[in-house]
């Protein structure tokens, strides 16, 4: 019994801790954006984009969480592996969203200065990215 509670608790904490990091690198870069907003507002929708960027890891582990077998409690056995797969998704999906709004948020703040920067600036949060994919596809490889 133990472990199914604890599979469920790192089913919480991966959809939890993702939609959390999204919450904040999406806040950071709309932060920027709303500060951008008044030096060059012509420039809104290119704002728009790279605040959006940080929300993908929160959908990541939504997806997880959906495709996640709905009987755990069948598997009693493997309670510890998804309590930490959740943990370690979870936590992956929190920092690339945070390190992903920042450096959208000084894309955000080039653009607004006048500089070209808004292909780059989408390559550069691509990093971060790619590990909160790493992350969701080892989860269900995993599973």
């Amino acid at each position: 019994m133990l472990t199914v509670i604890l599979g469920y608790v790192g089913l919480a904490l991966m959809l939890g801790l993702a939609g959390i990091g999204s919450c904040i690198g999406t806040t950071i870069a709309g932060n920027a954006a709303e500060g951008a907003l008044k030096k060059n507002p012509e420039k809104s929708s290119s704002y728009m984009i790279l605040s959006a960027l940080p929300s993908t890891q929160g959908l990541y582990g939504f997806v997880a969480f959906l495709l996640w077998p709905k009987g755990m409690e069948a598997m009693t056995d493997k309670g510890f592996l998804f309590f930490a797969v959740g943990i370690a998704v979870g936590v992956v999906c929190l920092f690339s969203a945070i390190r992903q709004g920042q450096v959208c948020a000084n894309g955000i703040i080039g653009i607004s200065q006048g500089h070209n920067v808004q292909a780059n600036t989408m390559i550069y949060a691509a990093l971060p990215e790619f590990y909160a994919i790493l992350s969701l596809i080892a989860s269900l490889m995993i599973l």
